[in-house]
This record gives structure tokens, sequence and C-alpha cells, in this order.
């Protein structure tokens, strides 16, 4: 168990922490939440023992280990991949040498009967039960399992630490944590580096995991797929919640639902007392009574109450040239480094109002196409970018090309186009930039910081193509909500390479899967995806471990040699290549059908929208009769409504083709 014991922290005036007390027990799948600067990495800091509390103590059990993952660390250079992470058995290790020490002396050793032989023979004994209980034997496949896990390539085992990124030397720490198996583990914001395909592995081995989690993550989908408890900090509070986050949240509106309703009736109190005391201060016959007030109003505790901001939630994109139909298109695209393919044949076409998703293992060339396409990368093959197209990029190093003599405001300023320029306080608010914050020099802010401005940035030039590499990576759940929210009124072109899946929800219709160096459009959003590639694994992994004998007869025709065995398949005859140059032509046309479709029942929905909107508006007029003039109105009312009728019908025919010819594809 690790208990918070009433544990102060202070910075001058400003109170981090005010008497907070709570446990970690074993079992307990934490995430940690609140504002950024509530606190939450100091919490990590005070169970590693890296920080002391003004007040209060941080009480371990005996015996209990803390692995701990913090968001930045100094990585040294040394040994390879897989002899780095074999570093989280050292003493496992040291424990193997000690039995091959013992094993040798014995072997040497005739004094059978000696004191001292006897005591090696024990020592052995119990090293040896020691090492079958820390799981001896299976180490190198843990780790080899683990760093799999992890994203890593078998080819990776033997390459330095030092050649790979940032992000891939913070996976290494990470493995070397879960190797370890500690009996408690703090993470924070562990999936910032990871892709899909990791983090949903994290997730199944913490979700397994029977020692004490502390999570801190702006990930919701991980943390509702992991959690099963939230510790919100708000106002140098604690306030704890046997929840995951998602029905946290809920239980937090009904929290501050009734500590409004609390706050108002004390602020009432307060003003009635004030009241009677200002009235009856100088009357000797109410001395008394003034004085028992003024006791009473010094002596109450006042209600504190964390107050949404909502500023800049309603910000929209500026308007934009609209572009051609067809926006990109690549045809036997390619991109090689050296000798390393990343990019091979690829096919793609992205048109005018299209919200995508690049997805795929970390290095299988998502950034590449980014870069490729807003020209920073050669290339082999064609790439045509559509008429009109006004591209802005979002890179994961975007922070980094910022001027850092300029102030946030400065940056942003520069950007500003038109009439949006007069909320570029609000928008800069709205990423967490307030006060003094905005006359910062832009070389003093943290990475975080930095990025932050750069995406508010992105949001005040008139774009209609945005591409944006990892944009959520140092975004808080407000930040993310201000940013899809912006997003999804986008009405330009949008490539969005995120492993997000919570942010990905709802704002992609498409997804591009980057693998083996090729790219596979799917249609549907990111969990239609996931399911399809979960069941699509499943199906590889079942043909691989079939049988031969039960093994599924080619319909291709076979070739027998003269022996009777090592059968060939027959080279194609010129029927079957014509025959599937046919099938491609019809999968072409079947394609385009289904984007035709589907930009159909996009383009109804978004008209119903405006429709449903202009109705709302009308509804309110006619709730006062004041505000209506003539019969017109009635017959404008009918006539908005039928039109919505016509809207809907089509939209559910359109949706109805849209899964027949889907289906036919298939």
């Amino acid at each position: 168990m690790i208990s918070i014991d009433n544990v102060s922290i202070r910075f001058g005036a400003y109170v981090l922490f005010d008497k907070i007390s709570f446990q970690v027990n074993q079992g307990d799948r934490i995430g940690l939440v609140g504002r950024n600067g509530a606190g939450k990495t100091t919490i990590l800091n005070l169970i590693d023992g890296q920080q002391d509390p003004d007040e209060g103590r941080v009480v371990h059990s005996a015996g209990n280990e803390v692995g701990y993952l913090p968001q930045q660390m100094k990585h040294r250079k040394g040994k390879s991949l897989y002899r780095e992470a074999l570093n989280a058995f050292a003493s496992v290790i040291a424990l193997k040498k000690r039995i091959e020490t013992i094993t040798t002396e014995l072997e040497e050793r005739d004094d059978y009967e000696s004191k001292a032989y006897l005591e090696l023979i024990q020592e052995l004994s119990n090293a040896n039960e020691q090492f079958e209980m820390e799981g001896g034997h299976s180490i190198h496949a843990d780790v080899e399992q683990t760093l799999l896990g992890l994203g890593f390539k078998l080819t990776d085992m033997e390459r330095p630490v030092h050649e790979f990124s940032g992000g891939w030397r913070m996976r290494v720490e990470l493995a070397k944590i879960l190797l370890r198996r500690p009996d408690y583990i703090l993470l924070d914001e562990p999936t910032n580096h990871l892709d899909i395909e990791s983090i949903q592995w994290l997730e199944n081995f913490l979700s397994t995991y029977n020692g004490g989690i502390l999570i801190i993550s702006h990930d919701r989908a991980f943390l509702d797929n992991v959690t099963n408890r939230t510790i919100e900090l708000s106002l140098g509070k604690t306030y704890d919640y046997k929840v995951s986050y998602s029905k946290y949240i809920v239980l937090k509106e009904e929290r501050i639902a009734v500590q409004n309703a609390s706050y108002e009736n004390q602020q009432k109190l307060i003003q009635d007392t004030e009241n009677f005391i200002n009235r009856f201060r100088y009357k000797a016959t109410k001395a008394v009574q003034v004085q028992s007030r003024i006791k009473q109003l010094d002596k109450l505790d006042r209600i504190e109450v964390e107050k949404e901001d909502n500023m800049g939630m309603n910000l929209k994109f500026p308007p934009s040239k609209r572009s051609g139909t067809i926006v990109v298109e690549a045809i036997g695209l390619k991109k090689h480094f050296g000798e390393i393919k990343v990019l091979n044949e690829i096919d793609m076409v992205i048109e005018r109002g299209e919200k995508v998703a690049f997805v795929g293992k970390n290095g299988e060339g998502k950034t590449t196409l980014s870069r490729i396409l807003v020209g920073e990368l050669d290339f082999t093959g064609q790439l045509k970018m559509g008429h009109n197209v006004e591209l802005g990029y979002f890179a994961q190093n975007q922070d980094e090309i910022l001027d850092g003599n300029l102030t946030v405001l400065e940056t942003v300023d520069h950007a500003a186009v038109g009439d949006i320029r007069t909320k570029i306080r609000d928008i800069l608010g709205a990423f967490l930039f307030s006060g003094e914050d905005v006359d910062k020099k832009v070389r003093v802010l943290s990475g975080g910081e930095r990025s932050r401005l750069a995406m508010a940035r992105m949001l005040l030039q008139p774009f209609n193509l945005l591409i944006l590499d990892e944009p959520t990576n140092h975004l808080d759940m407000r930040s993310k909500d201000i940013l899809k929210k912006a997003l999804l009124a986008f009405d330009g072109t949008l490539i969005v390479v995120s492993h997000d899946r919570d942010f990905l929800d709802g704002l992609v219709d498409k997804v591009f899967e980057f693998r083996d160096q090729k790219v596979k459009e799917h249609l549907g959003g990111i969990y239609e995806f996931l399911q399809r590639r979960k069941l699509s694994t499943l199906q590889e992994i079942e043909r691989k471990e079939k049988p031969a004998k039960f093994a599924t007869v080619s319909a291709r025709p076979v070739a027998v040699s003269s022996k009777g065995d090592n059968a060939k398949p027959a080279k194609e005859t010129e029927q079957e290549k014509q025959t599937n140059k046919e099938q491609y032509a019809e999968k072409k046309v079947q394609e385009k059908k289904i984007r035709k479709v589907a930009n159909r029942v996009k383009a109804l929905e978004h008209e119903i929208g405006q429709i449903e909107e202009e109705l709302s508006k009308m509804d309110e007029m006619l709730m006062n009769p004041d505000n209506i003039d003539g019969m017109h109105v009635y017959e404008a009312y009918e006539q908005l409504k039928n039109k919505h009728d016509e809207a809907l019908s089509s939209w559910e025919k359109q949706t109805e083709l849209l899964e027949k010819v889907s289906s036919k594809r298939k």
C-alpha cells in the first residue's frame, strides 16, 4: 500500500495541495486527472521520492518496489536495445551467476561432510528456488515479447539504444519497467510516443496487471480501457471516484451541480448576514447580535467552485477558397531512404471535404507521406495536388520552427488574417495562454506549450487542406475538445496522423492503413477499422496455424513434375491476366461509386443539419407572437419542414444504397 497522508505543498502564497489524503492499493488502476498545473506530476514525484511534501507524509509498505516513467528523461549512449531491456532483470542475472559460481565450487570440492559444504548446498537450493520464483528461465522470451509488443522489430534487437529517436528510447524505459513488474507502476503520459497497436498491447498488459497503477494521460480511450478508479486534483483538493474516466465525467457534473447550489446558498447566507451587520452595526440594542454574526462569518468554511472556462469553445477556421474535387491523387508513388524502402507503389485519392486518418505502426511511412504531400521530400511516381489547394501542415516538430524571439501574442498575431484577429486572445486562452502568458517569449516555453501555440496558430489561417501529424500529443482534454470541435466544423479537407482513438472517433470517415510499405483504404470510422483489423489479424493467425492436411486447395492450376512431387504453380495464362485486369477495373468503378454515394450521404447530412438549425431558430421566434408579422412566416416554416422531410427521405435512401454498394465490394 502507498498512503498520501495529509500532504500540503505551497509555493509562496500559492497552495498547490491543501492536506490531501488517499491510498493506492494492490490492484488499483488509477487515472490521475486535473487541469494543467493542478499537480498531477507532482503526485508521482512525491510517491517516487523525488520530492518531499511541506506538510504530511508519503508512506510505502515495507518491500514495495515502484517503477516510474516520467514524461521527460535523459538518455545516455549505451548497450544494444536487447541488452538495455535485459537490465530490468539485473537481480535475476546476478542470481544466475551466483548459482553458476556455487555449482563450480561444489564440483571442485570433496569435503562432502563439512559444514561449509552443507551451507553451500543450502545456499544453492535457496538460490535455485528464488530463480524459479522470479521466472529466471523465461527472461529472454519476456524481453523479446515485451519489445515486440511495444512496436520494436526483431531486426532492432542489436541496434544501439542511442540510435533510436526520443520516442523509441522512451519505449525502452517503459519496457524495462514492465519487465521488472514492480508492485506499483507510475506512468506520466505513456501513450504520447506509441502507435495504436502498441497502445492496445499496453492496455491489455496493464488491465491484467496485479500491482497498483497510477496513470496521467489525456487519452480518454486509454483511461477507459485501463483504469477502474479516477482521482481528480482541483483547487488543492482531491476527489476520489471508484469508476473509470467516462463515468467520472458524469459524476463530476453531478458534483459540480451540487457544489454550485451549495455555493449559491452560502453566498445568499453571507449577503443576508452582511446586510444585517451593516444595518445594525451602530445600534446598541443589537450589539450582541451583530458581534455574533461577525464571528459566524469569520468561522464560515467558504465553498470554492471550480469554474468551467468555456472561452473559445465555438472557434471556427477562417473561410478559404474552394478547392477542386480531387485534392490529392497519388499513382505508383514510391519512397526510399537509401536501401530502405518505406513506400512502394502507393495509389491514393482524397476528395474535397473528406476527413481521413493515417494510421499504422511507427516507421511505416505516415509522416513520410505527409512530408511528401507538403513538398518536403522527393519521391518517384506521380503525385497530383488539386486545383486551388491551400495547404496547412502541423508537423510533430512544429514547435521547433517557431521564432523564439517573438512573444506568444506576436506569434499568433503575425499569422492571423481578417476578422479572426479580434479573437486572438480567445484562441490563446482556449489553448491555455492567458494573462501574462501571452507576453512570454517563445524560447522560454516548454515543448508542450510550444506545440499548443503552433496548433493555435493553425486555427487562424485560411487553408482548405490541413495535414496534422500527431496534433494531440501535448494537448490536455479541454484543448483537444476545442481542436476537435473546430475540425468538425472545418469545411475543407483534413488528413490526420494520430494514435488518439477518442480524438479520431467521429472526426474521420475514412482510414488509410500503412503496413508493409503499402497503404490500404478503409471506409468508416476509426473503431470500425480497428474491429475489421482485429478480425483480419485473427484470420491471418488461423491461416498460419492451420495444419497442412486441412489446407485450402488453390483454384490456380498446378503443374506436377515427372517425379510426382515438388508441385509448382503454373504460369499465369493470358486469359487469367485479362480476367485480373477486368476485376481490377471493376473494383475501381465500384470504389468510385462508393465514394460518390458516401459524398452524397455526407452532403445530405450537412444539409439536414443546416435545415434543423433554421427550424430551431424559427421555433424560438414562433414562441413569441410579437415576432410574427403576417401569415408568410407560417408558410415559410411549413416549406422548411417539407424541405427537411425530403432531405431526410433522400438521406435514408442514399444510406441504404451505400450499405448495398459497400457490401458488394466485400
